[in-house]
């Protein structure tokens, strides 16, 4: 419905033709501004409730596993059921690095949860098939632990910004009265992440804009094709600037797959896009600094690349 608002207001309003590259590039700003300003508000507010009832002793309960590789595979779950973008998956995060859960399994959140979705397993059984949908999910989970296990083991946790998301070390002396204090406790601080990073949102978006229309397709794929054995990395890093859910990229990953692009080039393509975005770092550049955005970014390329290359080696036997 705020795609079809967005689109009468340019064109009937505004009598912008609907074939112009401007009014395209408009519906595409004015639209994905205004979504993910709304998903935003109402998910920090949804997490701030949530955490209004999560105590510390809770969440080490949870993460204190006889084995730690349990905590990081729970997330990893948790985040495969979440059908978030790579930016939307952003607050979530932070409101678990808020409550005390450690960087690394944080992370692993952060990666799986664009990555895979109830969504995009219906539409790759539907258009690659189960075996290649299973391998798929499994190599999802398995970049998001082993990410987050490599981020946790090095405890970067200097590098997050303290003036951003300083953990609250008086929120258990947070009285809530009823509901409706936990409400407005998640409402206030919703406001208070969004007057931090809007400017940022809003230059990602930009960027995402010129990229979807202003750079033909025509012209990726001719990249693609003239890869040779470096194929895989550099579709990787084409996926990097560009900003969509996984899911909506399975078409894509589907149609450079039937033009001839190996089958592990176009699942890195989709992952690069989903997990790897550059309006991720650019919103997530207000909440770390730029090492850290760096050594995960690293982290998860080469995952995506190992997987690529993985899927290109055994697409023959499946």
């Amino acid at each position: 419905m705020l795609q079809q608002l967005t689109d009468f207001v340019l064109y009937n309003v505004f009598n912008l033709s609907p074939t112009t590259p401007i009014a395209n590039f408009l519906s595409f700003f004015i639209y994905d501004s205004l979504k993910i300003f709304l998903m935003l508000f109402f998910m920090i507010t949804i997490v701030g409730i949530i955490r209004s009832y999560i105590s510390k002793e809770a969440i080490n309960k949870i993460l204190a596993q006889k084995h730690p590789i349990i905590s990081y595979f729970i997330i990893a779950l948790f985040g495969s059921l979440t059908p978030f973008c790579s930016c939307s998956s952003i607050p979530l995060f932070l409101g678990f690095i808020k409550t005390g859960i450690p960087l690394g399994i944080a992370f692993t959140f952060l990666v799986t949860s664009p990555l895979i979705n109830e969504y995009l397993v219906v539409l790759m059984i539907g258009f690659f098939g189960l075996k290649i949908t299973i391998l798929y999910i499994i190599s999802g989970l398995m970049i998001g632990i082993i990410s987050g296990y490599i981020i946790g083991k090095l405890n970067l946790e200097k590098n997050i910004n303290p003036d951003f998301i300083t953990p609250d070390s008086d929120f258990q002396e947070i009285k809530f009265v009823n509901f409706k204090s936990r409400v407005l406790y998640g409402v206030q601080e919703s406001l208070a992440i969004i007057n931090n990073i809007w400017k940022w949102i809003v230059i990602a978006v930009a960027i995402g804009a010129i990229i979807h229309n202003y750079v033909p397709q025509e012209a990726i794929q001719s990249i693609i094709a003239k890869g040779g054995v470096f194929l895989v990395p550099i579709t990787v890093l084409l996926g990097v600037p560009m900003y969509g859910g996984c899911a909506s990229i399975v078409p894509i990953a589907l149609a450079l797959f039937k033009k001839g692009a190996p089958l592990g080039t176009a699942l890195s393509f989709m992952m690069s896009v989903s997990a790897l975005s550059l309006p991720e770092a650019i919103i997530l550049k207000k909440a770390m600094d730029r090492k850290l955005i760096i050594i995960f970014f690293s982290i998860v390329f080469l995952g995506i690349v190992f997987t690529g290359y993985f899927f290109n080696i055994i697409s023959c036997y499946i």
